[in-house]
């Protein structure tokens, strides 16, 4: 891997085919790139019309080169790139970047040429970067390549970036520039036919100059893989993603509780969590966390010292701040002492500190190495609002003194003209990050302490669980036999039953005296419910009946449950009742299972009972699941305070819903024909034998291997 992409990123010479005179087209403009940033090997242009490109003898064909050529860059006409890549394999080029367009991104027939496109590169052993991509970019002093037609490169610096976007690449570069990032490589991957985002991170993962990387992706090619190596990299280096696409057009068609909240975004979410990537929801975003990983430490926890010379900025800061998981730090007596010392009596000295306006460059020297040596900072964020009589390069100057003093987190804000920004940017490249905003520092820096979490989350295991598959085989066979996808909630419970989940104790009846029967046989008070497949949720239709206490009452219900299913039409899909012992206390949950066509099975748990689909309040995963997973699944609900207990409640018995929901994941693992899983409600007890799943829905895919 490492050799072949050495051919992209690293190439000794590089023809440019389609090389141009007009300065207007993509041609000339990458060679013009490749000269100007001056890269350290041969260059040859390629184009039958012109002797000369850019002072450079250009030649015919690739195959009137006389040197050997390590990297193609093929900017001609679709219909002309199948020959110039045979021309390529026959000279024995080892890479080929295409920037020209026009292949699957159009529909079916650009979707032919690039199997052809990609059958001859892959036959030949040759990498292929693109096609419809915007090419390359290395900043290391031994390459010095920009083989792009972007207007602006990027300086040299700790971050590599990718994108399936090429027109958005153009853009990131500019303001990439602007901001004073640096990069170590850039690579826009167009259509994905060979190099892939996945092949990018093994290679960034093993180049020592980056340190940082970020990705804008519209799809995922292989999110297994992706996730194997983003799990392992991003222990090491930071991997911050911007997915576009969040809401779904068509999405999927969902019966169960957890398909219709699976609907949006949710399998992306799931895959940066589990695999510790760092999402941001915007370029602006992106940019801002970039700026923080590139040039801070990651912090040692959330705690943060705010110095400011305004009042207003430095609220806004702690607002965004706590908002965003953050800590205002609680200052120790001695730095108030401290700060009390230097400061003017009409000063605020505790955090977040301010200096007033009148605060000189050396106000904010002293302050920010008092904040800064308490034990009870992990951070700091400085806010300068440029008055007249204070010069922002002193504060600058400041800022860069303290910075060298102290191995802390240190990010600054200065609200200031654009014009000026940029000055101070260039000033501080490298060291201290430079934001024009409060809430975009904070951002930043409410990243980085996410990434601590991420550096020492532990890695989970995934366990087997001794389970009884014949059960569910027979059941999932016989409901295919009869032409059903739906599971009835006894087929469904018994499934679960026999994968070791606890179940509510349960029989079924299609005539009162047997429902008298099994009431007895379980024992009051019970609960009745409609047995009908294509009911979605029971109490839609009032088909469950709560707390009945003996046979008369078991009768009168049962009748209930026939006169509502014959006024709901249900009467020919009736196949009896379900009676259950009647559970009181504990809290309902959720625990589902719902197919994403790119991702597969995606496991959720939340709060249960008939509002989980209005609150939300659930968590996904992507199969298989560790008991880590299950772990921070659980946990990261909104409602994990109610689970844990309030007002004296007890605890719910937290291991025993781990071990469920990996259950639950070896079910689906096992059963790769189940298509929707709802368990709701599972009553969780703080006693593990009072832990029951009530009701249960078990949807099978349309074909068993779909």
């Amino acid at each position: 891997m490492g050799d072949s992409l050495d051919s992209i990123f690293r190439p000794r010479s590089i023809a440019v085919i389609g090389a141009s005179r007009r300065k207007d087209s993509i041609g000339h403009m990458i060679l013009h790139n490749l000269l100007e940033l001056d890269f350290n090997g041969k260059v040859f242009p390629v184009n039958p019309h012109a002797d000369v490109v850019h002072s450079i003898k250009c030649f015919p064909r690739i195959l009137d080169i006389p040197d050997e050529v390590d990297l193609a860059i093929i900017v001609v006409p679709r219909n002309r790139v199948l020959a110039v890549v045979d021309e390529c394999i026959q000279k024995n080029v080892k890479a080929l970047i295409v920037i020209t367009a026009g292949f699957k991104e159009l529909g079916p027939q650009g979707a032919r040429w690039e199997q052809k496109l990609v059958a001859k590169v892959k036959s030949a052993g040759l990498r292929l970067l693109g096609p419809n991509c915007m090419g390359v970019i290395n900043t290391d002093p031994d390459v010095r390549m920009n083989a792009t037609f972007a207007p602006v490169a990027p300086g040299p610096g700790p971050i590599a970036f990718t994108t399936q976007s090429g027109a958005l690449g153009v853009a990131i570069l500019n303001i990439a520039h602007r901001v004073g990032l640096g990069f170590s490589m850039f690579a826009s991957m167009g259509n994905k036919a060979d190099v892939s985002g996945n092949d990018l991170l093994e290679y960034w993962d093993r180049d020592p100059r980056t340190k940082v990387i970020l990705m804008y992706l519209e799809s995922f090619g292989n999110p297994r893989k992706f996730t194997q190596l983003a799990r392992r990299i991003s222990k090491r280096k930071p991997i911050i993603a911007l997915k576009a696409g969040r809401t779904r057009q068509g999405a999927m068609a969902a019966s169960s509780h957890t398909g219709a909240l699976a609907g949006l975004d949710i399998a992306t979410d799931a895959l940066f969590e589990q695999c510790g990537v760092l999402r941001a929801y915007s370029v602006e975003e992106l940019f801002d966390l970039a700026l923080g990983f590139s040039h801070c430490s990651i912090p040692r926890g959330p705690r943060v010292a705010i110095v400011s010379n305004a009042g207003g900025p430095a609220i806004m800061a702690t607002d965004a701040c706590v908002n965003m998981g953050l800590e205002i730090a609680s200052f120790s007596a001695n730095t108030i002492a401290q700060l009390r010392e230097f400061l003017p009596e009409e000063a605020a000295v505790k955090n977040p500190v301010d200096l007033i306006a009148s605060a000189t460059a050396e106000r904010y020297r002293l302050a920010l190495n008092t904040v800064l040596a308490d034990g009870n900072v992990d951070a700091a964020l400085v806010i300068f609002v440029p008055p007249i009589m204070v010069d922002p390069n002193d504060v600058v100057e400041a800022l860069l003194e303290i910075k060298a003093r102290h191995e802390k987190p240190l990010l600054g804000v200065f609200m200031a003209s654009e014009e000026s920004l940029q000055e101070i940017r260039r000033r501080t490249s490298g060291t201290v990050p430079i934001y024009l905003f409060p809430e975009s520092a904070a951002r930043a820096l409410a990243a980085l302490a996410e990434y601590r979490r991420v550096q020492q989350r532990e890695e989970g295991t995934i366990p087997h669980f001794p389970v009884s598959q014949d059960i569910p085989r027979k059941i999932i066979d016989a409901v295919r036999s009869e032409g059903r996808l739906h599971l009835n909630s006894a087929e469904a419970l018994s499934i679960l039953n026999a994968y070791g989940i606890p179940t509510c104790a349960f029989g079924f009846a299609t005539t009162r005296e047997e429902a008298a029967t099994v009431a007895r046989e379980i024992g009051y008070p019970v609960v009745l419910k409609i047995l009908a497949p294509t009911v979605v949720h029971k109490s839609d239709v009032g088909g469950v009946i709560l707390d009945i206490r003996n046979d008369d009452e078991l009768i009168r219900g049962y009748e209930n449950l026939l006169e509502k299913a014959e006024r709901h039409g249900l009467s020919k899909d009736l196949e009896g009742v379900m009676i259950q012992r009647m559970l009181r206390g504990g809290r309902e949950v959720v625990i589902g299972m719902a197919h994403d066509p790119q991702f597969g099975p995606l496991i959720m748990f939340g709060l249960g009972g008939i509002y989980v689909e209005t609150l939300k309040d659930v968590a996904f995963r992507i199969w298989p699941i560790t008991d880590v997973d299950a772990r921070d699944m659980i946990r990261s609900i909104r409602s994990y305070p109610i689970l844990k207990g309030m007002r004296g409640e007890e605890s719910v018995h937290f291991p025993l819903l781990e071990e469920t929901l990996m259950r639950v994941s070896q079910l689906v693992g096992d059963f790769p024909e189940i298509d929707q899983l709802d368990i709701n409600p599972f009553i969780a007890s703080h006693n593990p034998d009072a832990s029951k799943a009530v009701d249960a829905k078990i949807i099978l895919k349309a074909t068993p291997q779909s």
